[in-house]
């Protein structure tokens, strides 16, 4: 057991992650990795090109995913990381794969990719998975207002959001705290972040080792808003 907390913040595009994730890390005193988008060099020829860009913006956001993921075993302290490296894989890239956006060659070579990291590093100790419904990652997305994002279809998301499904149902390796996102303010209402941090501390299986982690409870309240599963 490790003397330092590796959290991952999963979900779908408008979940609430890069909010969730800045957040957390004020209340528990942990370094926040947001996931780059923004700069990846390859995000504006995608959405021009989706079949002749798809592989090379995968590769990247995996090779970004990798980097925090090392960057958190070197500094060895508590930290929490916006997207885990089986979303870029098992959901984001897949479904290029599936949509014929990516070719056969181009999916096995970025799924043997992604096997070997695997097998290379260390697991985190929990995934924090923040379901949201249709209407809920629309209405994030519409008030983050990004361009490239302005015209999102709908059954993308939807579909986004069944490969999601499908991951957590198969049981991952790490610890998964589900989250019922839409039951929950996390930016206007400070309860509910309380709670969510009780949640990841009480989930947390090297949680003496945290002074942050005094102040709360040793057992939390049950909450039909929040599921953990064990592996």
């Amino acid at each position: 057991m490790s003397e330092f907390f590796h959290m991952v913040l999963a979900g779908n595009i408008g979940a609430g992650k890069t909010t969730v994730s800045r957040l957390l890390s004020e209340r528990l005193g942990w370094r926040s990795y947001v996931e780059r988008v923004d700069d990846n060099p390859f995000l504006a020829d995608f959405y021009q090109d989706m079949s002749r860009w798809a592989f090379a913006l995968q590769l990247t956001f995996l090779a970004n995913r990798l980097e925090d993921h090392r960057l958190i075993a070197e500094r060895a302290e508590s930290a929490i990381q916006d997207r885990s490296l089986h979303e870029d894989a098992l959901i984001f890239a897949r479904n290029l794969y599936d949509s014929g956006r990516m070719s056969e060659g181009e999916w096995r070579t970025y799924r043997r990719l992604y096997t070997q990291m695997l097998a290379l590093l260390r697991p985190p100790d929990l995934l924090v998975y923040l379901r949201r419904s249709l209407a809920g990652l629309l209405r994030n997305i519409r008030q983050r207002g990004r361009d490239y994002e302005a015209d999102i279809d709908p059954a993308y998301l939807e579909r986004l959001n069944a490969y999601y499904e499908e991951w957590i149902a198969s049981r991952p390796s790490e610890r998964i705290l589900v989250v019922d996102a839409d039951a929950l303010d996390f930016v206007d209402g400070s309860a509910d972040l309380e709670l969510l941090a009780a949640q990841v501390l009480a989930a947390c299986p090297q949680r003496e080792l945290f002074p942050s982690a005094q102040a709360s409870p040793l057992a939390v309240p049950a909450d039909a808003r929040f599921a953990l599963l064990e592996p």
